[in-house]
């Protein structure tokens, strides 16, 4: 396992039922990385965490954490990781004090301070029962089970998608500013794009089971970008430009949503199209929708 890595992953493959979810999927995951991982429902979010803690086996390829596999990790790796379920498992009779006690009892490590720190921030009502608590109560009881033993590698379902949109900025910032350092990773999914786009340093996108872009936000942001065309005569409709995403064309002028986008191209696609270009920046759920569509 190289220096600094957690997960990798080499032709992942997952087939339920006859349906492949997962679809030769390569990947490596480093200390220090936060992972945000976006994609349609059914794109195979859930099914690749499954894989990753050992859930479920993979159909085909390798999976490793820690540097082993992820079906066959001994107890003391297991150990290393905490994760948050887009649905609690919480025990709906046991309060959430006692669920902190019964996580607490697995982990020598267990910082009481730091949960009970917490659960006074985010306004865990410990005393009651869990099958009383709502949505998002349960959400940060679980989350506070997933983050008291310190995790080196916390994985993430929805964490925040019962929350309020101050509670949610607020529970999100409180988990990165925690478990975000330079011996910990995060991998986390979540279908409010804002969220990922102020709290990831690096992007997944999945479709259909692939990813479809896998490196850092900023870089993402650098290449794609979207062309404000303006020509002096109609634009054909077919226009062929590389990396193509998206073509809109009224008349004289189109939108286009380009890919793999570097500035050297501009005076290039100026002089074929004989048109004026002007290159806009994307914000990170333009350029999901684009890559999505």
């Amino acid at each position: 396992m190289a220096s600094g890595q957690i997960l990798e992953a080499n032709g992942l493959t997952k087939t339920i039922g006859g349906h492949r979810i997962l679809k030769g999927l390569d990947f490596n995951v480093y200390r220090g990385q936060v992972i945000g991982l976006l994609g349609k429902n059914g794109a195979g979010k859930s099914t690749l965490m499954d894989v990753l803690l050992g859930f479920a086996i993979p159909t085909g390829g390798s999976c490793r954490v820690f540097g082993e596999d992820s079906a066959r990790m001994r107890a003391s790796t297991k150990a290393r990781i905490g994760f948050v379920p887009q649905s609690d498992e919480l025990m709906g009779l046991m309060t959430g004090a006692q669920h902190l006690a019964l996580a607490a009892s697995f982990y020598d490590n267990w910082n009481k301070e730091l949960v009970q720190r917490l659960a006074s921030d985010w306004q865990v009502p410990l005393d009651r029962r869990a099958g009383a608590m709502s949505g998002g109560e349960r959400q940060k009881l679980a989350t506070l089970m997933a983050l008291g033993h310190r995790p080196e590698l916390l994985v993430m379902d929805e964490p925040a998608s019962g929350l309020d949109p101050v509670a949610r900025r607020q529970f999100m910032r409180t988990i990165l500013d925690i478990a975000s350092d330079t011996s910990r990773a995060i991998l986390y999914s979540s279908h409010i794009v804002g969220d990922i786009e102020r709290t990831a340093s690096h992007i997944w996108m999945m479709r259909e089971g692939e990813l479809v872009w896998r490196g850092e936000l900023d870089q993402l942001k650098e290449s794609v970008v979207r062309l404000q065309i303006r020509a002096a005569q109609t634009i054909d409709p077919a226009l062929k430009l590389p990396g193509l995403l998206d073509l809109s064309v009224f008349g004289c002028t189109a939108t286009a949503t380009l890919r793999d986008w570097q500035p050297s191209r501009l005076a290039e696609l100026e002089r074929l199209t004989g048109a004026d270009i002007e290159v806009e920046p994307l914000g990170l759920e333009d350029i999901f929708l684009a890559v999505q569509a």
